[in-house]
């Protein structure tokens, strides 16, 4: 991991979305505070780690991290505010929901949502930001279960394979079968399904 480096700080959340991309499903974010003393091994971007790395680092960052908290903006208001402030929004839950108030935020990209303390945002953090690393790995794997989730309830669309994105296979059976309850209105492929769009 490339260190990033920031004002020396106690308390340094790291903050990271997943499912800014996909046609169903909430945005998920994730906000974590590390403690120096128990450090964690290997963490790392989670779209670069196997599900089984990621899976095992999920109940590592857990069990020890000072603080963690999700956040989440579902469908409804995705479609009601745009991806960009629904994403806002989830980061800004995301550290509402700490148990310890952070003195600095580290946000994964090139904005950062309104925050009661300095923040600061960084791209290409999930690689480089280990706060930020830990973020992306509770997001991620909390999105992909509720895929999973998901795909049990409506199985002709593949939601366990390809977790909600504009896939061939997703773009297909949506064509085939509509848009569940699910599905972000306000995003084209949903809006054609739907016959909004011509």
């Amino acid at each position: 991991m490339i260190e990033f480096t920031y004002p020396h700080l106690h308390l340094v959340a790291g903050v990271d979305e997943v499912g800014r991309g996909p046609l169903v499903g909430a945005v998920v974010t994730a906000a974590v505070i590390l403690d120096p003393a128990r450090p964690i091994q290997g963490l790392a971007d989670s779209k670069a780690l196997s599900e089984k790395r990621r899976l095992a680092l999920f109940d590592e960052i857990i069990e020890k991290a000072l603080s963690w908290s999700l956040g989440r903006a579902e469908p409804e208001e995705i479609d009601h505010l745009n991806i960009l402030q629904a994403t806002m929004l989830a980061m800004q839950r995301a550290v509402a929901g700490l148990s310890v108030v952070p003195e600095y935020v580290l946000i994964d990209g090139n904005r950062c949502p309104p925050l009661p303390m300095p923040s600061q945002a960084v791209v290409k953090g999930d690689s480089r930001v280990a706060e930020i690393s830990a973020a992306s790995i509770l997001a991620k794997v909390t999105r992909d279960r509720e895929m999973i989730e998901l795909d049990a309830r409506f199985p002709q669309y593949g939601f366990a394979q390809h977790k909600g994105y504009p896939t061939a296979l997703h773009l297909e059976r949506l064509a085939e079968h509509g848009a569940t309850e699910h599905h972000r209105r306000s995003f084209a492929p949903v809006k054609r399904s739907l016959g909004l769009l011509s």
